[in-house]
């Protein structure tokens, strides 16, 4: 998201590929200008009183929003529905961006070349000529009548079961009547007051990182990061990373983790919740990644899906965020991910579609640019993606400084954050400009109103009109000021659930010989920093957690919490020692190797401790600015394990590592008698790594990312450098082949597989079965179509229809664990699609999680919809169902094919 530093303005965005008929007309394509930021007297000072935003320069046309007899006509391209590319790019021969069609599905890719097409970088977009507006808010999708047990009318207050994943949330009802009340309320509204609900109060200038002003009798909203914990606050829980949560592949703790954070945010009175943060892990090296949910779109829409439901049942407004393409820090602010149509669809906006079906109230645009126009501003991801086909009924919030125009309204924009253009610049496009915009008839006033409803029905949605809902009680940027830092303990029994998912998503990657649980070992040695307290300056010591002294629990920048407390492994093991009177020593110097190697000697079991740290671009941390440089481990962590295992036969590694790493130096290695993923655990992280060791918990944790052989392996490479101002190029080249898609595509072997994980007990499945769901909720129809592979609707709010989602095929088996101690297994559904569908060769669509006793054997049922079934057809601009038979495997990872079964045509 945003950082603490001031972001320089970029000039504005090229002309938006615009790709349907939208409801915005003019003259000149609904495009983004030079506006305010061209010149110095271009904007003005950010207005939040009704009673000055209409005077000033900027009703004047200087001000950078024109008049409407100003303006000049544009040459851009107009594109329809009938033509939306399926691969979009930019012209890098000139500065004007042009936009080429083909109506192709993406192509197979499976080389692990990284270089983007066409040159490196380009220069900044040109801005384009504007013209008046018209406005017709998006039509509500389609009502469809409630249907129980499979489309109940529900709210956020009141989500489905967490055991019901077949059931699709009907939250059209709520979501209406929340218009009606933003509707009625907005009507009581000046212009300048709806404009104030759109504009935040400017960086540092409120209580939160973000914040809307008062309006009326509307007190106004408080915006907090992050996705793991309530960011600048104290007696609050930093809660595991995202990318934990993800690797226990427990829809049961996607929703409670989700709720816990919901609950702690309105505890400090926190409106929004920054969070949860779902791009792709496209990039191994990716800096954010460890935020988000791993590099598959069907576990990350799954994990966003639940864990909205359980921060809106807070009554918090979750924020799906950043929408979209956004998967590196390098010049996140210079960059533009060209992606064509079919590979937006199906891995990027995926994880977004299932957030909207979740109800979701607000959704955060990225800073950087998408097929050369910038996120903030493109017509093709806000308007027609994600509020004409997906339905998006909520608002659309600029991540911090991501905007560059004040035509951004007319392309999707509803709110800028923080509200000024660059941080304590006092200026914004929009507050005053907008207001400008409006009186010089430029943007219509509908469109502002539109805007204002959304953001004030996602208010009422929740219920935070409530007398009750808490008032703010802390203050970010001053946690030591008296007046307004209450110091509320919203922690609740928090720690519990924070150890719980520590232990489910730890992953099991090698057990020789039964080196795991330990059984009270008489001497046991702990190697390695990342095993010790945060010894010098505590847990808090590095500003938005930017470097690490000790063991490491989260990555840094704007997704980070304080810890409240962090138990370090050295303090969990050490009392576990005790009561077993193991004698316990310990090597915390990483690059003394000769004194590491001496302290193993004659130990029981050598237990070393490595990590790899990423974040936010804004913080460089031994040279990574942001990303990681490389995918070793840090802190001489390689050496550390290999000098170890040369001295000691009893070796096992333990990783804390914000995504993959390499681990060939010593994986092979025969002292390496086992080795535990534990990802960021938060603040119950050493209690949590000592329940697997032990055996407390047996190991059910997954890979939510490939951990590959080699760097190269990987489909997509961070792609460096980029000078001045210039846009660095970003050429999703691979397509739909990223992670597992493209080591089965290419036929690379792993270290380890995308899903993977051991256990300390085994299971055996059997008997699968497919059979055809039929229920009241049927539409012939359409499904009838669909059987035939015809292409489907596209009116709004298509791509999250009831018939596309509602379970289509029951998928049952047999699971039974056949060892010695009771465990969860975690089965997979693999859809294998027929070769002229251009897919990958097996796309996850199914997961859930199973415990069983030793011997007990039970029934599982996994349900696929049709939209599980379908591809994205660029063409005609819907789901379709690819002709011929479509494959099923079940197994325990991407590669395990114990059971299959196929659908017929």
């Amino acid at each position: 998201m945003h950082s603490p530093l001031v972001f320089l303005s970029l000039i504005c965005s090229a002309l938006a590929a615009s790709s349907h008929v939208s409801p915005f007309s003019s003259s000149a394509p609904a495009s983004s200008i030079g506006s305010s930021a061209s010149t110095a007297s271009a904007v003005t000072s950010t207005t939040l009183t009704s009673s000055s935003t209409a005077s000033g320069p900027a009703s004047s046309a200087t001000s950078g929003a024109p008049s409407a007899s100003s303006s000049t006509p544009s040459s851009g391209v107009s594109l329809t529905s009938s033509s939306l590319s399926s691969s979009i790019s930019a012209s890098s021969s000139s500065a004007t961006s042009s936009v080429v069609i083909t109506t192709t599905a993406a192509p197979i890719s499976v080389s692990s070349s990284t270089s983007p097409t066409g040159p490196l970088t380009e220069p900044l977009p040109t801005p384009i000529p504007i013209s008046s507006f018209t406005f017709a808010p998006f039509p509500s999708p389609s009502a469809v009548p409630p249907v129980p047990g499979v489309y109940p009318a529900t709210n956020p207050k009141s989500p489905p079961p967490v055991e019901s994943p077949g059931v699709v949330p009907d939250f059209a009802p709520a979501w209406t009547a929340a218009y009606l009340k933003a509707k009625a309320k907005i009507a009581e509204f000046s212009l300048e007051q709806k404009v104030n609900l759109t504009t935040g109060v400017g960086w540092m200038n409120g209580l939160c990182v973000g914040n809307i002003p008062p309006v009326g009798d509307f007190p106004g909203l408080c915006l907090e990061d992050s996705p793991l914990g309530v960011r600048f606050a104290d007696f609050a829980t930093a809660f595991p990373a995202g990318i934990n949560s993800a690797a226990t592949w427990r829809r049961s703790l996607f929703r409670a983790r989700g709720l816990a954070m919901g609950q702690e945010h309105v505890g400090k009175g926190v409106n929004v919740a920054l969070g949860p943060m779902m791009n792709m892990g496209r990039i191994a090296q990716g800096g954010r990644n460890w935020e988000g949910f791993g590099a598959d779109p069907y576990l990350a829409g799954e994990a966003a899906y639940e864990t909205i439901l359980g921060m809106q049942s807070a009554g918090v407004q979750a924020c799906a965020k950043h929408y979209i393409n956004n998967e590196q820090e390098n010049r996140r602010t210079q960059s533009s991910s060209n992606v064509d149509d079919r590979t937006q669809h199906e891995i990027y906006v995926a994880p977004f579609l299932r957030s909207v079906m979740a109800g979701v109230a607000s959704v955060m645009c990225s800073y950087n640019l998408v097929n050369d126009t910038y996120a903030c501003e493109n017509d093709v991801t806000l308007n027609h993606i994600l509020k004409h086909q997906i339905g998006f009924q909520g608002y659309v919030m600029s991540d911090w400084s991501a905007q560059h125009s004040t035509v951004s309204a007319i392309e999707g924009l509803d709110m800028t954050m923080p509200g000024d253009i660059t941080f304590d610049s006092g200026t914004s496009y929009f507050g005053a400009n907008l207001t400008a915009y409006v009186r010089n008839g430029t943007i219509p006033e509908a469109r502002v109103d539109d805007m204002a409803t959304r953001i004030l029905a996602a208010w009422y949605l929740l219920g935070q009109d409530a007398p009750s809902f808490p008032k703010t009680n802390f203050n970010a940027f001053e946690p030591l000021d008296l007046a307004t830092n209450q110091h509320v303990d919203v922690q609740d029994d928090h720690d519990k659930l924070v150890r719980e998912i520590g232990g489910a998503s730890t992953v099991l990657l090698k057990n020789v010989g039964g080196a795991l649980p330990l059984k009270k070992p008489r001497r046991i040695v702990l190697v390695g920093s990342d095993a010790a307290p945060a010894h010098i300056m505590g847990p808090n010591a590095f500003a938005d957690q930017g470097g690490t002294d000790g063991i490491l629990a989260m990555g840094w920048g704007s997704g980070t919490a304080q810890f409240s407390y962090l138990i370090s492994p050295y303090e969990a093991i050490q009392a576990r020692a005790r009561k077993d009177r193991t004698t316990f020593s310990w090597f915390f110097d990483d690059f003394n190797l000769a004194g590491a190697a001496n302290a193993v000697i004659q130990q029981d079991v050598a237990i070393v401790f490595v990590q790899s740290d990423s974040g936010e671009g804004y913080i460089t941390v031994d040279g990574n600015s942001g990303d990681r440089k490389n995918l070793t481990a840090w802190h001489n962590g390689d050496a550390l394990v290999s000098a170890v295992a040369a001295h000691n036969n009893n070796t096992v590694v333990v990783v804390h590592s914000v995504g993959p790493l390499i681990v060939e130096p010593w994986i092979n290695h025969p002292n390496v008698t086992a080795v535990l993923w534990a990802g960021l655990g938060g603040t119950e992280t050493g209690h949590a790594i000592t329940d697997v060791l032990y055996g407390a918990v047996n190991p059910s944790g997954r890979l939510p990312y490939t951990i590959a052989k080699n760097p190269a392996d990987y489909p997509a490479q961070l792609i460096t450098g980029g000078t001045g101002n210039q846009i660095l190029n970003i050429t999703y080249s691979e397509g739909l082949f990223i992670d597992y898609r493209h080591f089965d595509a290419a036929n690379i072997e792993p270290r380890f597989e995308f899903g993977f994980g051991l256990s300390y007990t085994s299971f055996e499945y059997s008997g699968v079965s497919v059979t055809k769901v039929f229920g009241p909720d049927e539409d012939t129809k359409l499904e009838a179509n669909w059987a035939a592979s015809k292409p489907g609707p596209t009116d709004v709010g298509a791509s999250t229809a009831l018939w596309l989602h509602r379970p289509a095929y029951s998928v049952c088996f047999e699971i039974r664990n056949t060892g010695d101690v009771t465990g969860t297994e975690i089965p997979q559904l693999y859809v294998n699609h027929p070769a002229s569908a251009g897919e990958p060769p097996a796309v996850l669509r199914g997961f859930t999680d199973v415990s069983l006793k030793p011997g007990e054997a039970k029934k599982v049922t996994l349900t696929l919809s049709r939209y599980d079934l379908s591809v994205w057809d660029v063409v005609s601009q819907s789901w379709r169902r690819p002709e011929g038979t479509i494959r099923l495997t079940v197994g325990a990872s991407s590669r395990d094919e114990r059971l299959k079964s196929k659908i017929e045509q």
